[in-house]
C-alpha cells in the first residue's frame, strides 16, 4: 500500500538580488549585479510502513526560465516513488552511473585536488598533475566565466583579477591548476583568476542521453543518493554510503539501499566510460551523467 495523504515536506521559493563591489590598492574599483531564483519541492511516500523522500528544484538568473511548479512537483514525486521497496544487494563489482546532478560532485573532487592550496601543501592525490593524463582522451573540461545568465559567471574573482576562458583538461590531460594570487606565489606561478572558486566549468558531453546510458551500462548501479564524506583528498580513496537503482539488461529492476560504493578517484577518472548529453546546468559545474566502468559495491 502506498500512502499519499501526507506526501510533502513542502515547497519553497527564494529570490535574491545583490550588487557586488570590489576595490583594492591597485586602483581597481568595480562591481556587477547578480540575481538568482530557486523553486524546490520535497515529496514523501510510504509503502508497507517504510518512508522515502526525494526532491527536485529549478534555479535560474531569471524567473521566466524556472521550471513550472507542476513539473517540479511531478518530478520530485517520481523520484520519490522509484525509491519505494528498496532492498539490499550482495557485495560485488559493477559499473556505476552517476546521474548528472550527482556527477557534479565527481568533478568537484577533481577541482579540489588541483587547487593551489592543495598543491603547495602537497595534500592532494593529484600532486604536480599538470600535464598528466588523468581522464580518458575523449574528456575535456573548460572554464567559461562570461556565459550570459550562467550561475557562476563573473567578470573578476574575489581578488579583483579578471576572469578568462581557459581549458582545465584537454584530451584527458590536466592543463594547469586553480590558483589565487597567494597560492600562485607559493608555487612560483601566476594567478588564474580563481580566488573564491571556479566559474562555469563545462564538461564535454557525449552523444547518449540517460536512457541510452542505461542501455550502454547493461548491468550495474545508478546512484540516487550519496551519504557521508568518505573521500581522502591525499590518497584519493573514495568510499561513501549510497542508495540507488539496480539495472539489468539496460532496465531498472529495483531500488537498493544500505550500500557503500568505493574505489580510488584516480582509477574512477581513468575508468570513465561515457559522459551523457543530459547536462545539468544548475550550478557552477555543468556536466552530464558520468558512467564509471567499475566500482566496488559493498552490501550484504
Amino acid at each position: 500500500m502506498i500512502c499519499a495523504d501526507q506526501n510533502s515536506e513542502g515547497a519553497s521559493l527564494s529570490s535574491h538580488q545583490s550588487l557586488r563591489v570590489y576595490g583594492n590598492s591597485h586602483g581597481l574599483c568595480a562591481g556587477y549585479p547578480t540575481t538568482s531564483h530557486t523553486l524546490s519541492c520535497v515529496v514523501l511516500a510510504e509503502q508497507d510502513k517504510e518512508m522515502e523522500r526525494d526532491y527536485w528544484y529549478s534555479t535560474s538568473r531569471v524567473p521566466s526560465e524556472l521550471e513550472s511548479a507542476v513539473d517540479i512537483g511531478v518530478h520530485a514525486a517520481k523520484r520519490t516513488l522509484r525509491r519505494l521497496g528498496a532492498s539490499k544487494i550482495t557485495t560485488r563489482e559493477a559499473p556505476v552511473l552517476f546521474p548528472a546532478d550527482m556527477a557534479r560532485g565527481l568533478i568537484g573532487h577533481f577541482v579540489a585536488a588541483i587547487r593551489g592550496g592543495s598543491q603547495y601543501r602537497r595534500s592532494t592525490f593529484l600532486l604536480e598533475a599538470d600535464g598528466e593524463q588523468v581522464f580518458p582522451s575523449f574528456l575535456n573540461i573548460a572554464e567559461r566565466p562570461h556565459i550570459p545568465r550562467a550561475l557562476a559567471s563573473a567578470p573578476f574573482d574575489a581578488e579583483g583579477v579578471a576572469t578568462r576562458d581557459r581549458e582545465l583538461v584537454k584530451d584527458g590531460i590536466v592543463q594547469g591548476y586553480v590558483l589565487s594570487s597567494y597560492s600562485a606565489r607559493k608555487l612560483g606561478l601566476k594567478t588564474t583568476g580563481n580566488a573564491g572558486g571556479v566559474h562555469n566549468l563545462l564538461v564535454s558531453s557525449g552523444e547518449l542521453d540517460y536512457p541510452e546510458l542505461l542501455k550502454s551500462m547493461d548491468t550495474g548501479l545508478v546512484i540516487t543518493e550519496l551519504m557521508g564524506q568518505g573521500i581522502n583528498p591525499v590518497t584519493g580513496d573514495y568510499s561513501r554510503g549510497a542508495a540507488g537503482l539496480w539495472v539489468e539488461g539496460g532496465e531498472v529492476v529495483h531500488p537498493v539501499h544500505e550500500i557503500t560504493v568505493a574505489n580510488n578517484l584516480r582509477d574512477m577518472y581513468a575508468n570513465i566510460v561515457q559522459v551523457g548529453r543530459d547536462v545539468d546546468r544548475r550550478g557552477g559545474i555543468q556536466t552530464g551523467s558520468i558512467l564509471v566502468g567499475n566500482m566496488t559495491i559493498a552490501g550484504e
